[in-house]
């Protein structure tokens, strides 16, 4: 069983550093310093919801099913992996048609309208 790799040290929360690879087919080594990859640094949590998140297309009320939380949890929790794998998180300003038409759906709740709108 392949254990899977992690991108922080469990004993100070720093960032770890690829320093050997090595093929089982051929034995090969290469040593060196190798960057891991952004989602390496992701926690098993962050993972999960990012793995979901592909796998309904990034639609935000199957989120929402999915993990049984709200439209503003789903946008808060995307915000911090995106912030966390070194991107920016960029606020569009807020369209209130598109606001009204999710509420009108059912996409939103008057709630979840109010409580994005205040972000």
């Amino acid at each position: 069983m392949k254990k899977e790799v992690f991108g922080t040290c469990p004993v100070c929360g720093g960032s770890l550093l690829c320093t050997k690879l090595s093929c089982h087919t051929c034995n090969t080594e290469i040593t060196g310093e190798f960057a891991l990859s952004r989602f390496s640094y992701l926690s098993k949590e962050e993972l999960y919801f990012v793995e979901t998140f592909v796998r309904v297309q990034g639609n935000i009320k199957e989120m929402e099913r999915e993990l049984e939380i709200s439209y503003p949890t789903v946008k808060k929790n995307l915000d911090s992996i995106i912030a966390k794998m070194g991107f920016s998180v960029s606020r569009p300003k807020v369209n209130e048609d598109e606001v009204l038409a999710k509420i009108k759906s059912g996409e939103m709740t008057v709630e979840e309208a109010l409580a994005f709108i205040k972000k």
